[in-house]
């Protein structure tokens, strides 16, 4: 059953025409990439669904209603939780205070709040140690780990990631998608916005690929991934197929 489904979405940036009439459905407890080329529609597709940008037109009903025009504060409170690209941690709060962050539109104590900090930690054992460290001290990968924990935190049942392993070492990449394999083992579902299409397609059940605001194809990964065309056309090119 679909938790969300997006029907023919525009969206403008000005007079920019940044989607076209895009649709695509989502399946609870799935996890679903969006691919495509810099200026495709990802990150817009992200933040319209997510409240930072209101459509021009189209539908957007997640879990039986509309949020077409919904703010950001609404659309949390109802299971969505946005993980930006860049992390955009508060470099003057430590790892802990940004991760608590998370559960700010909640109506837990501050107890129950620390709780809930504490298992993300048990989540993300590579940032415990730095748990009472300044944002601003924290690596790139660090960063990225308390984001997507602070995501964590408001409980979503749909977790938007944008751009996870930008900027990332390899070793540390490949940590951060053993935590999406992990999210979704309990339940969440997730729609990821990924360059890193072979590492993206490992870890959705569907994919879809966007072009120039339009959704070109969708598709099983192994489909995707084994068609040379769609690969050369969208996802790297030859050399993609030789590094996987």
């Amino acid at each position: 059953m679909a938790l969300i489904e997006v029907a023919d979405l525009h969206v403008r940036y000005g007079e920019i025409e940044a989607l076209r009439g895009v649709s695509f459905a989502i399946d609870e407890g799935s996890v679903v990439t969006l691919l495509g080329s810099n200026g495709a529609g990802k990150s817009t597709s992200l933040r319209a669904i997510s409240g930072l940008l209101a459509p021009q037109s189209g539908s957007i009903v997640y879990d039986g209603k509309s949020i077409a025009g919904l703010g950001p504060e609404a659309i949390v409170r109802l299971g969505i939780a946005h993980v930006p690209e860049g992390r955009r941690i508060f470099p003057g709060l430590t790892a802990r205070e940004n991760i608590m962050l998370g559960a700010s539109n909640s109506r837990a104590s501050r107890a129950a709040i620390s709780r809930e900090a504490e298992a993300m930690f048990a989540l993300f054992p590579d940032i415990r140690p730095f748990a009472d460290a300044l944002g601003w001290k924290l690596s790139g990968g660090q960063q990225q780990m308390v984001a997507l924990a602070r995501g964590l935190m408001a409980k979503p049942r749909l977790l938007l990631l944008d751009e996870p392993s930008l900027g990332l070492a390899p070793v540390i990449v490949q940590a951060v998608f053993r935590i999406i394999e992990e999210i979704r083992k309990r339940g969440t579902t997730v729609l990821l916005v990924e360059q890193n299409a072979r590492m993206a397609l490992k870890v959705a059940d569907w994919g879809f690929v966007l072009e120039t605001g339009r959704l070109a194809l969708g598709g099983a990964p192994d489909a995707l991934w084994s068609d040379a065309r769609i690969r050369d056309a969208y996802l790297g090119g030859p050399q993609a197929k030789a590094s996987s």
